[in-house]
């Protein structure tokens, strides 16, 4: 399964997924104003597992999260709005939603400066509100009554996006424990000579990770 972000040719495929999983649909435009507009925070989840017959084949998307910044906040502070978020039935319980919509939230904190994000989901959208709530941990802040046009009333959802920060922090510091400063002098070097020295990786992210000396004597 690769995760990777929403490109316009995937638009007709993302909104066939819409169709079949959601009542609230949109026209092919309104998902390339999002595309164009804030190209970092909407995501595909594709199913490459199947086999490309030709060089044409258009890619399975089993998955998307359609999301944007508020260009006008009302309480002045810089946030993102999951506009969409669904998966096909076939591919649920895999993790995807979850993975998707933090891709799009590290994006809002990390490209734009998003201090939160929010949401509206339907009251009686139980699975949605499990996944929000105990998954994500977004909170109710409010109901809007009709806010859907079949009439149902939509929960208001919240939430802040200051892990992503923690999360930085505690990334650099694991990045530099244990980096060379520079060779010990006087009598400290004379002690280090003849000790083993193993590299080890650290780092949380992505990729290969710095490799660091790790004076193995010292924890004896």
């Amino acid at each position: 399964m690769d995760i990777r972000l929403l490109h316009p040719s995937d638009i007709p495929h993302v909104q066939t997924t819409n169709i079949t999983n959601l009542p609230e649909n949109y026209f092919c435009k309104y998902y390339m104003y999002h595309q164009l507009s804030w190209p970092q925070l909407s995501y595909v989840a594709v199913d490459v597992s199947r086999p490309k017959k030709t060089p044409y084949d258009a890619p399975k998307i089993v998955g998307y999260v359609l999301a944007k910044m508020e260009e006008d906040p009302q309480d002045g502070i810089p946030h993102g709005h999951i506009t969409s978020l669904s998966v096909m039935r076939t591919h649920r319980r895999l993790g995807l939603a979850e993975k998707l919509m933090r891709q799009s939230q590290k994006a809002m904190y990390e490209t734009y400066g998003g201090k939160y994000v929010s949401l509206h989901v339907r009251e009686s959208n139980v699975a949605a509100l499990r996944l929000y709530k105990n998954t994500l941990g977004f909170k109710v802040i409010g109901t809007e009554a009709k806010y859907y046009a079949d009439g149902e009333d939509a929960y208001s959802m919240r939430m802040d996006l200051d892990y992503l920060k923690d999360e930085a922090d505690m990334s650099d510091d694991e990045e530099t424990v244990g980096k060379d400063e520079g060779d010990a002098v006087g009598s400290a070097g004379k002690e280090g000579d003849g000790e083993k020295l193993r590299k080890v990786k650290v780092g949380r992210q992505l990729g290969v990770g710095e490799l660091v000396e790790k004076n193995e004597s010292s924890a004896a």
